[in-house]
């Protein structure tokens, strides 16, 4: 940016220059503007000179404004205008009254933990305006690296040397069933990895981190997990699940609350599978306050979530 041609006014200039134009007199300007008579004089010359052109023509009674003064005098209220909605806008910001944030998240946590997180955040900040990308992990990373979001939530594995990772916690994988499944009968609140073989699953993509998960455990286990039907969205699987196309086994942070009384949650044991969740960031990225603050009731709600 070519800055060569920009005058050097500021705006406690501006305003002195508007100050003398409607006090008509040098005396009652500096008087309202807190300084000396000669100060405001300098301060009016150093505008003249910096613009080349009188703006002030001065007698020993009056002060009236030139041509190019009363011309001058328009545009720096227009600037000072601009700079007081300016400061406004920003403080705004800063306060977080008004903004925009970007969240890339797992289905999973979009899903569960994120809708009461944002929920809260928002009575504080009803002007904030959230967007909520949600995907499987890759999607999150790529997202990051090409700054389409301003943080990510994900699994804290294969993170690229550009992001920043902060810990949130593990998710755990639950069994979620129909409850005309037969699953619960027992009354068991859990389910080994074991019992799960040749049992129809609805499941996530081969790409994503769950499914490569769910896939290794069971391969170190000696078997191949029975995908019956592959979705893509977490709430597409709880109806295929609802409707008994098979058993699903999703992260603990995509189930919140009742599921009702159609289907059933089970705990995972031997193995309990986990990964570990987080915070990803841009390191050549500062979070804006909007941002910072949503992020930190995210963090809360993820808490009471482990804690509750």
């Amino acid at each position: 940016m070519n800055l060569g041609h920009v005058p050097d006014i500021g705006a406690r200039q501006l305003v002195a220059v508007l100050s003398v134009a409607e006090n008509r007199s040098f005396v009652a300007a500096a008087a309202e503007l807190h300084m000396s008579q000669p100060a405001l004089t300098r301060t009016i010359k150093r505008v003249e000179d910096v613009l080349g052109v009188r703006l002030f023509e001065r007698t020993t009674r009056t002060v009236r404004l030139t041509d190019a003064g009363r011309e001058f005098v328009a545009l720096a209220h227009r600037m000072t205008n601009d700079l007081r909605l300016a400061a406004r806008s920003m403080r705004e910001i800063a306060d977080q009254q008004r903004g925009q944030v970007i969240v890339s998240s797992l289905m999973s946590v979009a899903h569960g933990v994120l809708p009461g997180a944002i929920r809260t955040y928002r009575r504080e900040h009803p002007r904030i305006e959230i967007q909520v990308q949600d995907g499987i992990h890759g999607d999150v990373v790529d997202r990051l690296k090409s700054g389409a979001a301003d943080f990510g939530i994900t699994y804290l594995q294969d993170i690229p040397e550009a992001l920043t990772a902060t810990p949130l916690g593990k998710g755990y994988f639950v069994l979620v069933a129909a409850s005309t499944s037969g699953f619960h009968d027992s009354g068991k609140t859990f389910i080994k990895f074991n019992d799960l073989r040749g049992v129809p699953l609805v499941s996530m993509p081969p790409g994503s981190q769950t499914r490569r998960v769910l896939d290794a455990t069971a391969a170190g286990r000696g078997f191949t997990l029975t995908h019956a039907a592959v979705v893509s969205q977490i709430p597409t699987l709880l109806s295929f699940v609802r409707s008994g196309v098979g058993v699903g086994l999703v992260p603990s942070a995509a189930i919140t609350g009742d599921l009702g009384d159609d289907l059933v949650r089970l705990a995972v044991r031997d193995p309990q599978i986990s990964l570990d969740i987080g915070i990803l960031r841009s390191k050549e990225r500062t979070l804006s306050p909007a941002a910072a603050g949503l992020l930190d009731a995210i963090s809360a709600a993820w808490l009471g979530k482990q804690t509750g």
